[in-house]
């Protein structure tokens, strides 16, 4: 049902879109109004996300850990599974926002089959890399194509904008060229979306939520890779607009096309969206007290600051009461305990 409602939902934004500049003529509404309130929701939905996570207090040590803690000095310990510095914790965090080091190392379950002298089938792990490199594929393609579209927000282009446009068409192939990013980013969410629906265990636990970014991003790739390689849009209007929005000096240019507007509602929809799903990991991952905290409590204690004063019964204090019961009893005392004094 999730998918159903997701696929319609996308379906619609493009159809409002659609409607709203080809029939209705609110080329201002899409091309101005709704880029500015998408951006505004944006920035106010994520430095709302920020704050409420920096305000989250930490009075634990709660790092994931995957590997042998610093100990004895001839153990030898593991630095990224187990960081016992913050530095060692700042490598691991890295490795995880470049390269999906914990996902790459990610297992699959599955249930052996039951084997011919009786036994009783078990469960195995398999290796899952197929999973890393469709994720790294699609976060490296979306940013190669978020960052050369910066050449339309810039005059002039900036020569690492330039680079980047440049590497992605290192093919040369076709007119207009081919870039790469565009084509992988499609393919790595088609990739993403797929495996949420062939595998039986994970379409069962998949909601709207988890749907819908999925399909949106293909409406937003699939859109740009329309309007580049098969209908074609007016390229200096579009950066006419995007340099007006960002100059807040807003101007529809004639003649981009409603193809261009859809494209351009998606984005905004994928924006607003955004600081309330769970695409937010983007930014929550560098407040994960899992992955950034350091594994040192065998070498520092760490004073819950929530503590508050509570009257302790010592087992001093214990045996003072008790003294001549345990006695009776056959109870051993501890010597450094004084007499109760004859009191029961």
């Amino acid at each position: 049902m999730g998918i159903i409602c997701a696929l319609f939902l996308v379906i619609g934004l493009v159809l409002i879109a659609w409607a709203g500049v080809q029939g209705l003529g609110l080329s201002y509404l899409f091309g101005v109004l709704i880029p500015y309130t998408a951006m505004v929701i944006f920035f106010l939905g994520v430095l709302a996300r920020l704050l409420k996570w920096a305000r989250i207090p930490n009075p634990f040590v709660i790092p994931t850990t995957g590997g042998q803690q610093k100990s004895l000095s001839w153990i030898k310990p593991s630095r990224l599974d187990n960081p016992s510095t913050r530095g060692q914790a700042l490598g691991r965090l890295l490795s995880e926002v470049f390269l999906f080091r914990s996902l790459f190392r990610n297992l699959s379950p599955r249930v052996a089959p039951a084997r011919k002298n009786g036994q009783q089938p078990g469960l195995t792990f398999a290796s899952a890399k197929w999973l890393w490199l469709f994720a790294i594929l699609f976060h490296y393609a979306m940013f190669a194509t978020v960052f050369r579209h910066l050449r339309f927000f810039t005059n002039p282009v900036p020569w690492p904008v330039k680079m980047a446009e440049a590497l992605d068409g290192w093919l040369e192939v076709g007119i207009p060229e081919i870039l790469i990013s565009g084509l992988v980013l499609l393919m790595a969410v088609s990739l993403l979306l797929a495996r949420r629906l062939l595998i039986p265990r994970l379409r069962y636990i998949s909601l709207l939520n988890d749907y819908f970014p999925l399909f949106l991003l293909i409406g937003i790739a699939g859109t740009g890779a329309l309007m580049r390689y098969v209908v074609g849009i007016d390229a200096s209007g579009a950066k006419q607009l995007a340099m007006g929005l960002i100059s807040f000096n807003p101007v529809i240019p004639e003649g981009i096309g409603s193809l261009f507007f859809i494209h351009f509602f998606l984005v905004c929809t994928l924006l607003a969206y955004l600081p309330f799903s769970k695409l937010m990991h983007t930014g929550g991952i560098f407040f994960s007290p899992t992955r950034t905290m350091p594994n040192n409590s065998r070498a520092v204690f760490h004073e819950n600051p929530w503590n508050y004063p509570v009257k302790f019964h010592t087992y001093q204090a214990y045996e003072n009461e008790f003294h001549d019961k345990m006695v009776e009893a056959g109870i051993p005392l501890d010597e450094a305990t004084p007499p109760s004094n004859g009191k029961d």
